[in-house]
């Protein structure tokens, strides 16, 4: 969540600047507006380009499920308006003299929908959930293993859930004990994964829970009220929100629309207030006032399944990195502001902590464009493995734009000799579920922090790691993370050489990965709608504190 769903000071004061020019317009514009403003709803509409998979907090993992579930329920913390964790359930906490203490101070007199008030006991619930093994999450036991005390443990049924090292001190203190000291914990509590569950509920619905609107609880900002499977939903200000007093909006419908083009008519007509752009509309829209571009801290590069055959030949994978042409894709085929990316890390979002250079900067040119030699690896890959031809399945979604980069990325890798790619385009979901069972060979995908710091992108290819997914393991790789996240995470210019060193290996050395491009929205907003603040984890987008002016 993808996703998607860490440390960047440079990329806020970018997300500021771009909520600047959203909020500009013309004197006529505003005086237009202005005289029509008592007649404004707090209303707004919005267009995604896949459905909810599921509203489960423990079983999400990807970008659009955690925009809602940050929508629509508060953890200990959560995303502020500047972009960073503010308080959420918890007014505050304090953090013991060794790091690995948390007691979180909840807030009272929080309800859930249902009238029911908000508890330590809701966390503990929802966190031992996330990490049961009879639960199935992917992220529970990818978020809390090695952080919260004993949950690779109790993820493994080696301990019982009463282990795990968060404790209900009382209905409004929660106390929670880490494995090591986490510097980014706080920022983590404000993740999907964390968010409190109310249990007799949860029991109540059984396999049903958060599949439906009625199968849900909110003790959030906004509440959904309606969920049309495949069509779109609608949340409504939660009238019982602790903070209510300070959210405006009244509602915020959402309608499922693949096709750009469909989605820049309804903007056209005034039926949706934000709507992105693939490369045809953006040339046409450049000079219009509600035209913006939101860079990312996201992403997108080819996964390589090595128990694919073809695959397991590190020179096969050297040969994808090198022969596609990036500059030509972000340039024309996507043609929205991304930028081309060279590893993992993006831009703008980590940065040495004595010399202020970026990641990417000191990390540049792991891969680089050229044919002549990934003709030459490819050969050489053909010969080991003792084949002419080869034939492999590229994973991709079902969206216009992901069909058009997928057919690019098809053309593109077919300039090696005697390489067919079969494109496979399905569902959101579906890909999802593909590529956790590994269904694949080649895989377009993408990646969002889910929390403030580098390792929310490079603990993801330990061995056996839940979003690994590629087969690849490699000890010199997960000794690099180790240290990182233990002897070395109160070292911070150690830790930061340690990362650096990781992607190296990953991109360069051992070519796991053909990264892609960094993402951008270009993007037409109604200058009315004011305040909506972009976020570097979790959900894209709060809108607490969105208006319609």
């Amino acid at each position: 969540m993808r996703h998607t769903k860490t440390i960047l000071l440079s990329l806020m004061l970018l997300m500021s600047t771009l909520l600047v020019a959203c909020g500009g317009a013309s004197e006529e514009t505003d005086a237009a507006e202005g005289s029509t403003s008592t007649a404004k709803k707090q209303e707004i509409n919005l267009v995604e380009t896949a459905e909810i998979p599921s509203m489960d907090s423990s079983m999400t993992i990807d970008a659009i499920a955690s925009q809602w579930l940050g929508s629509t329920k508060d953890g200990l913390y959560r995303l502020g308006n500047d972009g960073q964790p503010e308080p959420g359930m918890a007014r505050s906490h304090e953090v013991s003299e060794d790091g690995l203490t948390y007691t979180f101070d909840l807030r009272e007199g929080a309800k859930w929908s249902n009238g029911d008030e908000v508890t330590a006991k809701d966390f503990v619930f929802a966190w031992r959930r996330a990490v049961n093994p009879a639960t199935g999450s992917e992220y529970g036991p990818y978020m809390m293993n090695g952080v919260i005390k004993n949950a690779e443990a109790v993820s493994k049924g080696e301990m019982e859930l009463d282990q795990l090292g968060v404790v209900a001190v009382d209905d409004y203190t929660l106390e929670v004990t880490l494995e090591k000291p986490t510097p980014y914990f706080k920022s983590m509590t404000a993740f999907g994964t964390f968010l409190p569950q109310n249990q007799s509920f949860v029991e109540e619905q059984g396999d049903k829970y958060a599949l439906d609107a009625e199968t849900l609880l909110s003790n959030g900002p906004f509440i959904m009220t309606e969920w049309n499977h495949g069509a779109g939903w609608t949340v409504e200000k939660n009238e019982d929100y602790w903070d209510a007093d300070n959210v405006k909006l009244e509602k915020i419908n959402v309608k499922v629309v693949k096709d750009v083009a469909a989605g820049v008519n309804l903007y056209q007509t005034d039926a949706v207030d934000r709507v992105n752009l693939s490369s045809e509309f953006v040339d046409e829209y450049r000079s219009s006032e509600d035209f913006h571009v939101a860079k990312a801290p996201t992403t997108f590069f080819i996964k390589m399944n090595q128990e694919n055959e073809i695959l397991s030949n590190a020179k096969a994978r050297k040969a994808i990195q090198h022969v596609i042409d990036r500059q030509s894709m972000v340039n024309v085929i996507l043609n929205n502001g991304s930028v081309v990316a060279d590893g993992m890390m993006p831009s703008d979002f980590v940065k040495h902590p004595e010399t202020g250079e970026d990641f990417t900067e000191l990390n540049d040119d792991l891969v680089e464009q050229n044919v002549e030699e990934a003709q030459k690896l490819w050969s050489e890959a053909k010969q080991e493995l003792g084949i002419e031809t080869a034939e492999l399945r590229f994973l991709g979604g079902d969206t216009e734009v992901s069909k058009n980069l997928d057919a690019y990325l098809k053309a593109q890798l077919e300039q090696l000799e005697g390489l067919t790619i079969q494109l496979e385009s399905v569902p959101f979901k579906v890909r999802l579920e593909r590529d956790k069972n590994m269904d694949y060979d080649l895989e377009n995908y993408g990646w969002g922090p889910d929390y403030l710091d580098p390792n929310t992108f490079l603990n993801l290819w330990v061995t056996d790691g839940g979003s690994n997914k590629t087969g690849y393991s490699s000890e010199e790789y997960d000794s690099l993370i180790s240290q990182a996240g233990d002897e070395l995470a109160q070292q911070p210019v150690k830790r930061f050489e340690a990362f650096l060193e990781a992607e190296r290996l990953l991109i360069e050395e051992d070519a796991v990965l053909a990264p892609l491009y960094q993402r951008a929205h270009a993007q037409l907003w109604d200058p009315s709608v004011k305040n909506v603040t972009p976020n570097a984890m979790g959900p894209d987008y709060t809108y607490k504190y969105a208006y319609v002016e």
